[in-house]
């Protein structure tokens, strides 16, 4: 039962989650969106909470709420009995609850948006950590050296340095191991030490704004021995980095919650990954992330209010090396964590990684678009040498985000839709019944509207359906029971897709260029991978340019900070490409806002999908 109840000091409640077998407790003055975030139970909010996006509904079963903020929906009222579906972030227990979650925040995560290909990727090795093992002779009174000079006289090479946490386990690890133990060595520093026979590992980590990829490299062969992929647990915080840097500047407690979320997912993986293998945390002894400008900043604890407003200045862009137990990251004690360089402006880490990943499509002088899409989407034009980059806000609504029906890539989220027959067609993945509408499923929803004549160019649904319906008030596509896109997600695809093609086009502007001199398009990302490239161009989100000059090469981010884990080399590439990047600024031109006009609306309505 819901009935609106006048805000007032009240004890904390136990909000019970039935579907998911669990009761966490609901602090006092906390909305329901609130007290799930802090204890962990997963409810979609692109917004971050902020009652904007519509995407946190939850069905109140049992108990009362306080729901002064939420608007009543058609057939509601004051004391209603009837349970109905209220946004999370705007509703408050005034007792004890029992709340349903939506399926599309239930669903299991099928694409965790990294690469684990059928066979070991072999990396050129050149490891910034190297191991040895060491024998030394048993203390005695006539041989009395301490611990360490011992280790470095069977090293017989000089080692000035020794961590200290690691001068602490030594002592033990000598003793436990009968004086036979494994050493790491990173440069002319000692920092760490394991029982002879351990692994000597290294473990890459691809921060993103929706997920965070980890890979787990042996630093002795090169090899890529495991992958694993989780959302980043910061996307309580809201779907884009602009919701989570605006919570982080309202204080350092906000901004201590995010940076944990991220260590969090970190060790996660970290675990989970060595368990995965047989091994431990603490055979990790090096580390290499990379993300976008946003993401480096929440994870250092580094100030973003410069970040987020013009001119956009990081606090920092050069590549850095600090001990992971700084960051609180549960690997060997002594590690570094190499944090790649940033560009410019949002252009992060993970661009460079996808630069260097995709070196060898663009390095022979052809005029190439390298673009990472999603939330944050990044474009470099390279034409004769020359780099220039730029950062698009495209927001998450090409990743289900700001979307009525839309999810992440789990179980039931439609990731394709197209016309048979006069009808829209869908697939869904893991062929369960649709609750949702991934971003493939999105791209390809406004390509089939577009292909119907349902859509016109101005982004308006004005043609007539059978699969056209009102609900709630607004015309929408109906593609599946309980699953639409309606005109308000049209708008949305139309932002995301008007920023990006806006980058494009100022990007060829500069260097005096037209489309049709795009020789190749390489797009990056593990969404990147799924959407179809003539939805793509049919919506004016690509340039309409033939399908043999695009190519999709997955989570080149990943794929790069797995090379400069392993590479001391490829580490000082990173640094070089970061160098020749010419960051372009977008919002300060005074043509961008023309231009991203002319690109909201579609062009020249597509009769069919290019297949050339």
């Amino acid at each position: 039962m819901t009935t609106r109840k006048p805000a007032s000091a009240a004890p904390a409640f136990t909000l019970g989650f039935p579907q998911l077998n669990r009761e966490i407790p609901s602090h006092d003055g906390e909305t329901i969106y609130q007290s799930a975030r802090r204890s962990g139970v997963r409810i979609i909010g692109a917004c971050g909470g902020r009652g904007t996006c519509g995407t946190c509904r939850v069905l109140i079963v049992e108990g009362e709420i306080d729901d002064t903020k939420e608007k009543i929906p058609p057939g509601g009222g004051i004391g209603e009995k009837k349970p109905r579906w209220v946004r999370a972030c705007q509703v408050t227990p005034t007792s004890d609850c029992a709340v349903e979650i939506a399926a599309r925040s239930l669903a299991p995560i099928v694409r965790a948006e990294f690469d684990a290909g059928e066979t070991i990727e072999i990396l050129a090795l050149d490891p910034a950590v190297v191991s040895r093992e060491v024998s030394v002779p048993q203390a005695t009174l006539a041989d009395n050296l301490s611990d360490v000079d011992r280790v470095i006289r069977a090293l017989a090479t000089p080692l000035p340095e020794v961590d200290l946490v690691a001068a602490r386990q030594l002592p033990t690890a000598l003793r436990g191991g009968h004086w036979s133990l494994r050493v790491y060595i990173r440069e002319r520093e000692l920092i760490g030490f394991s029982a002879t026979g351990r692994r000597t590992l290294g473990l890459a980590v691809d921060l993103g704004t929706t997920n965070v990829a980890g890979f787990l490299v042996d630093l002795q062969s090169g090899a890529s021995v495991a992958s694993l992929g989780i959302e980043n647990p910061q996307v309580a915080w809201g779907a884009d980095v602009i919701s989570r840097m605006n919570h982080a500047i309202q204080g350092s407690a906000n901004a201590a919650e995010l940076r944990e979320a991220a260590t969090i997912a970190i060790n996660a993986l970290a675990h989970d990954l060595c368990f995965s293998i047989g091994a431990v945390t603490d055979d990790i002894v090096d580390m290499a992330i990379c993300g976008n400008t946003a993401m480096h900043h929440l994870l250092l604890g580094l100030p973003v209010r410069q970040l987020g407003r013009a001119p956009f200045v990081a606090a920092v862009r050069e590549a850095m090396d600090i001990k992971a137990r700084e960051l609180d990251l549960k690997v060997c004690p002594g590690a570094y964590v190499h944090l790649a360089p940033n560009i410019g402006g949002f252009v992060g880490s993970d661009h460079v990684t996808a630069l260097l990943a995709t070196e060898n499509h663009w390095r022979g002088g052809t005029t190439t678009l390298v673009m990472d899409i999603g939330t944050n989407t990044e474009i470099s034009l390279i034409h004769r040498g020359d780099i220039m980059s730029v950062s698009c806000p495209s927001g998450p609504a090409l990743e289900g985000g700001h979307i009525s029906c839309g999810m992440r890539a789990a179980e039931g989220a439609i990731e394709r839709v197209r016309v048979e027959d006069g009808r829209f067609k869908i697939d869904v993945i893991g062929n369960r019944q649709p609750v949702g509408l991934c971003g493939s499923g999105v791209i390809d929803a406004v390509a089939a509207l577009r292909h119907a004549g349902i859509l016109n160019d101005g982004g308006r649904i004005a043609g007539q359906h059978p699969d056209i319906q009102d609900v709630d008030g607004k015309r929408a596509a109906v593609l599946a029971p309980g699953v639409y896109f309606n005109q308000h997600d049209v708008r949305a695809v139309q932002l995301a897709k008007a920023a990006i093609r806006t980058g494009i086009e100022l990007l060829l502007r500069d260097r005096e260029l037209r489309k049709d001199d795009i020789e190749l398009v390489v797009i990056a990302g593990a969404f990147g991978s799924y959407i179809d490239v003539g939805s793509a161009i049919a919506i004016g989100l690509l340039p309409l340019l033939p399908l043999h000059h695009f190519i999709q090469v997955g989570n080149a981010a990943g794929a790069g900070v797995r090379q400069i884990l392993a590479s001391q080399q490829t580490r000082a590439r990173g640094r070089d490409l970061a160098e020749r990047c010419h960051y372009v600024e977008l919002s300060t031109r005074g043509d961008f806002q023309k231009t991203f006009l002319h690109n909201i609306g579609f062009r020249a309505r597509p009769k069919e999908r290019r297949a050339q």
